[in-house]
């Protein structure tokens, strides 16, 4: 083991309410999501809407997250509620979401609220872009300490060990810390973009900023998922990497399509001979 090695021993579970587990996962989830709702109204109040009824939208993103982020992992891990297992799926304060199917289904969330309430959903996504970025980051802090995301075994000089007879990681193996480094890769991202967030919505047409943040974070995601041992899915690619291919394919698509269509509303409709 070497000297720069982290051992982790901490239990994943803190304490128990009645029939409900409390966990640090549970935890850092929560902590995630409120710290991603109050950077993204803080962008949209700077972008000129109008939050007085924010909560709305907050539970739209928050229910519908959940809810995709659950039925993702479910999907993926489906042998784990087989036999007489199925009421686990509820069990969410035990751990197990997909994080790409709770932006996703956030996603989905911010469009249904900018359909009832009239916002630009443009407008959305790029505060969503930042904000979940900085839920992410903290989110993952509870995916370390619970070890529940499998690293591959590391030759280099860093890695982690999990050495708490309740840790959800693989005791005895010294493996890359994979969600520590998407940690670090969501919060170089917000320290690259965030401090020029408002330039890049005076230069560019709403939207465009969400994508470039999805975009450029999925691609980050998709190596690092590599140092991961997540089953193969499809062409041996995991569920995580088909999942951010699907993103920077909605990046790169997107993108251009927002601002062909920027450009022909200002461009003048000239007049008929």
């Amino acid at each position: 083991m070497s000297y720069l090695t982290i051992v982790i021993d901490l239990n994943p579970n803190l304490f128990r309410i009645g029939p409900f587990l409390i966990t640090w996962h549970g935890v850092f989830a929560v902590l995630g999501i409120l710290a991603a709702a109050r950077l993204g109204l803080w962008l949209l109040e700077k972008d000129g809407v109008d939050i007085s009824r924010a909560a709305d939208g907050v539970a739209w993103m928050v229910v519908l997250g959940l809810v995709g982020a659950r039925l993702l992992y479910v999907w993926e891990n489906f042998r784990l509620f087989a036999g007489g297992q199925l009421l686990r799926v509820f069990a969410l304060t035990e751990g197990g979401i997909s994080q790409w199917g709770g932006l996703f289904g956030a996603m989905v969330g911010a469009y249904i609220w900018a359909r009832r309430s009239r916002i630009s959903y443009w407008k959305i996504l790029d505060a969503a872009g930042a904000a979940g970025m900085i839920g992410v980051a903290v989110g993952r802090i509870g995916d370390v300490i619970n070890g529940e995301h499998h690293g591959t075994p590391t030759n280099l000089p860093w890695g982690v060990e999990y050495v708490n007879a309740a840790t959800l990681g693989e005791p005895g193996k010294v493996v890359h810390p994979e969600v520590a480094y998407e940690m670090i890769l969501c919060l170089a991202l917000l320290a690259g973009l965030l401090p020029f967030h408002q330039r890049l919505k005076a230069r560019l047409p709403d939207g465009v900023v969400g994508l470039i943040y999805g975009g450029l974070y999925a691609t980050g995601r998709f190596f690092l998922s590599f140092l991961r041992t997540d089953p193969s899915i499809f062409l041996g690619l995991r569920q995580a990497q088909l999942a951010s291919l699907l993103m920077v394919l909605l990046a790169v698509v997107g993108i251009p399509l927002l601002i062909r269509w920027a450009r022909a509303k200002r461009e003048p409709v000239s007049a008929p001979a």
